[in-house]
Formats: structure tokens, C-alpha cells, sequence
């Protein structure tokens, strides 16, 4: 009896325990001294058991403070590793109530309205444990969530973040995962404001909801594009996809990376691309990595434009801007030409690839995971897309225009018309 009333117990005050992190049962005549597998810090159930071995007691509910317990993930248990979270959250004012409750409560500003969009990771579909270190998963996690609501425009506010765990993952890798998560939430400055734990028999989950805030007039859809329009990226594109492919040849090799050759109809390699070092040097592959598990989300650049009202309409570069400009096209009931010899490609890219028979034009049309912004504006504004992301320290460069015909297709630099392989990355293709 004693035994299914301390199971109880346990199950009630870990609940309670949330927000103080450990929950110790004391019964001085069998049990004294267990205690549940929480994180040291806070709430003690303490129960005295009389002589007659018939009833527990509560006798007090007292703080405690026991920094020498230490826990792996098995024994800190699901609360005791939401209270670990929760204990590195700070909350802003437009938080009224965060992590512990049945819901969170924000208030958003006045005169916004609210944009929510949700993303999912999985491992061995989105990242590779062996690749992404788990401070980078958690920095891009939060990332490519905040780039969503920066390709409308928005102003990133508030996060959730459902976790489903692999048993057997060590502390260590959540610890440092969310370190990398609240870091970016510092950087962009967004609040964490609640989630879900769960285990998993498979591989790590990662689940983010994305909330932000934005004055109507200043939200930027992707049904916006006109014909004639200029077609905008910034930074530059097809980074993240040849890192991966350097990955996936096991960090790059002395040979040519043969995998990443194309048998589309690509044209020629352009001339204009500057000559650099061969396959072979290390200089540049970490920029590409970096693009790839680290990926910056362009939020100054997004509000810049916004504010401006010189986006009639954009998107991020998720999946490689072939295909993400359609989608602008689709929901602007218009088409465009992008022209590949406009593609901005970093430094590092030319000089990964310049051994290469064929230019590898798809990593920068199709590859994806870019986290760009691809946006279209009216020609007449040219210079003042310039000078605004000028401002932001970010380069745009113009790819294309937008044609009053459906359809997306790519020009070669010799004026062929590009025959891709694909648009872009889709999970079910």
C-alpha cells in the first residue's frame, strides 16, 4: 500500500514540481531520504509514516536546495526535464504567462495581427546526427522557423517547441540543443513560451510553432506579384546543398565530386566565374557547412522591406528557389524567367566546384535550405531595394523578372532554355 501511495505522490508532485525542479518523498520510517528524479532546486514533499503502517501523512511542503544530484534523462523523467528547460527562459513583458501552465498567454501589440506558422525536423530526413551537432540543431530548429514569419514581413515574437526523445539520447545533447535554441531566441529576440516532451522509438523529432506580430498593411504575401515585377534574392544561393553533398562524399575529397553532376540539360559553365583553388583545399567548405547547420534567418532584411512597402511579395528559400518562386507564382497567378548567369554564388561555392565538367546550376536553383529571401518588386524601385538592404549590411541581387504567362522557367547563360531535373525538394517525391 505504502509503495502505490508514494507512486502516487510521485505522480502528483512532479507535476507540481515544474517550476522548482526536485520533488523529495520523506518517510522516516521506510523511505527516508528517496526522492524523485528531478533536478535539484526546489520543491520537498516531506510525509512522516506513524508506527501503525496505515497512512501517510503530509507534514510539510518545504524549498530545499541539493546541488550535488546530478541526472541523466531516463531519471530526470518528462517534468523534471521541462523544468530544466524552463529554468533558462526569461520572459518579456508580452509574456503574461509562459512555461508551467496549461496554455501560454502573450499579448500582442496593438493595431498588429498575429502570424503563426509551425515546422518539423526529423532525424534522417532533415539532419543527420552525425553531421549536426546539437548546438547548431538547436540554433537552426528556431531558425527556419523565424525565416517564415521574416518572409511575410513579420516580427518574430513567441516560440513552442515539442520535443519527441530517443530513450537512449544523452542529457548532454538536450542540454547543448537548447543552448543553440535559446541563443537564436536571444539573437531574434523571440520568446520560448511552451511545447510538449514526449519519447520516441525511432529517431529525435523536433516540432517549433512560430508566432509573430505585424500592422496589416505591412504583411507581405506571396500573392502579391505583378507582371514586370523584378525578381529578387538575397545573399546567396546553393550553399547549404553543396555542403551537404560534401558531406554526404564524406567531407569532400581530392576527387571530383561526381555525385553533385547533373544530367539535366545545364549548358556550359559560365566563363564569367572566377577561377579558385582545387577540391581539394579545405578553404571554404566550412562556410558551406555553416550554411547548412547554422542557416541566419534575414528578419532585419524582411522588416526593412516590409516597412519600405518595396515587396509586392516574397517567400523564403527553403526548397531551392525554383520552386519556392513558383509557388509565389502560382499564388500571384503569373510566371517568370530566372536567368542563371544572375544566380549569386558565394566565393566558397565557385571554388568547390570549379573542377566540375558541368556548372552544378541545380544546387543553386533546387537544392534548398538556403533561408534566403526570394522577393519581386516593381522595376521602378531598383535602387531603393538596393540602398534599403544596403542599410541592413545584407547584398540582393536581381535574378529575373515576372512574366504574365503561368509557368517558371530558367535561362543558361548562352540563352538555351535550363531542362531542370527537378523544382525544388519535396517530401513526397
Amino acid at each position: 500500500m505504502l509503495l502505490l501511495m508514494c507512486a502516487q505522490i510521485y505522480e502528483n508532485w512532479q507535476k507540481l514540481a515544474y517550476h522548482s525542479g526536485c520533488c523529495n518523498i520523506i518517510s522516516p520510517h521506510i523511505f527516508n531520504g528517496f526522492y524523485l528524479p528531478l533536478k535539484p532546486g526546489a520543491l520537498q514533499c516531506k510525509a512522516s509514516l506513524p508506527s501503525a503502517l496505515n497512512s501517510v501523512r503530509f507534514t510539510s511542503i518545504v524549498y530545499r536546495i541539493d546541488p550535488t544530484v546530478t541526472h541523466s534523462l531516463a531519471n530526470l523523467g518528462e517534468f523534471g526535464l521541462i523544468s530544466r528547460i524552463a529554468d533558462r527562459v526569461s520572459a518579456p513583458e508580452s509574456v503574461i504567462t509562459g512555461i508551467g501552465d496549461d496554455a501560454a498567454v502573450t499579448a500582442i501589440s496593438p493595431g498588429m495581427q498575429l502570424l503563426t506558422s509551425t515546422d518539423m525536423l526529423l532525424e534522417d530526413v532533415h539532419f543527420r546526427r552525425a553531421w549536426h551537432d546539437p548546438y547548431r540543431l538547436g540554433r537552426k530548429s528556431l531558425a527556419v522557423s523565424i525565416s517564415d514569419i521574416a518572409a511575410m514581413g513579420g516580427i518574430p515574437c513567441w516560440a513552442l517547441l515539442s520535443l519527441a526523445i530517443p530513450s537512449m539520447l544523452p542529457l548532454d545533447f538536450i542540454d547543448d540543443f537548447m543552448r543553440g535554441f535559446l541563443e537564436m531566441a536571444a539573437e531574434k529576440r523571440v520568446a520560448l513560451i511552451g511545447g510538449d516532451t514526449c519519447s520516441s522509438r525511432t529517431g529525435l523529432t523536433v516540432s517549433v510553432t512560430i508566432m509573430g506580430e505585424q500592422h496589416p498593411d505591412r504583411i507581405v504575401r506571396r500573392s502579391g506579384a505583378m507582371p514586370d515585377d523584378d525578381i529578387w534574392v538575397t545573399g546567396t544561393l546553393g550553399d547549404a546543398a553543396l555542403g551537404l553533398k560534401l558531406l554526404e562524399s564524406g567531407f569532400g575529397s581530392a576527387q571530383p565530386l561526381d555525385s553533385i553532376h547533373s544530367s539535366g540539360n545545364t549548358g556550359a559553365i559560365n566563363s564569367s566565374l572566377p577561377s579558385r583553388s582545387s577540391l581539394s583545399g579545405v578553404g571554404g567548405r566550412d562556410y558551406l557547412f555553416s550554411r547548412l547547420l547554422d542557416p541566419v534567418p534575414r528578419v532585419s532584411a524582411a522588416l526593412a522591406l516590409a516597412e519600405a512597402g518595396l515587396a509586392t511579395a516574397m517567400i523564403d528559400v527553403s526548397d531551392g528557389i525554383l520552386a519556392d518562386y513558383g509557388h509565389i507564382a502560382e499564388q500571384s497567378g503569373v510566371g517568370g524567367c530566372i536567368r542563371l548567369d544572375c544566380l549569386p554564388l558565394s566565393e566558397s561555392f565557385c571554388r568547390q566546384t570549379e573542377s566540375l565538367p558541368i556548372f552544378p546550376f541545380h544546387l543553386a536553383l533546387s537544392g534548398g535550405e538556403d533561408y534566403e529571401l526570394c522577393f519581386t518588386a516593381d522595376s521602378s524601385n531598383r535602387e531603393k531595394v538596393v540602398d534599403c538592404l544596403k542599410k541592413c549590411g545584407i547584398a540582393v541581387t536581381r535574378v529575373g523578372i515576372v512574366t504574365r504567362f503561368s509557368g517558371v522557367t530558367a535561362v543558361n547563360p548562352d540563352g538555351s532554355r535550363y531542362v531542370a531535373q527537378k523544382e525544388g525538394f519535396n517530401h513526397f517525391k
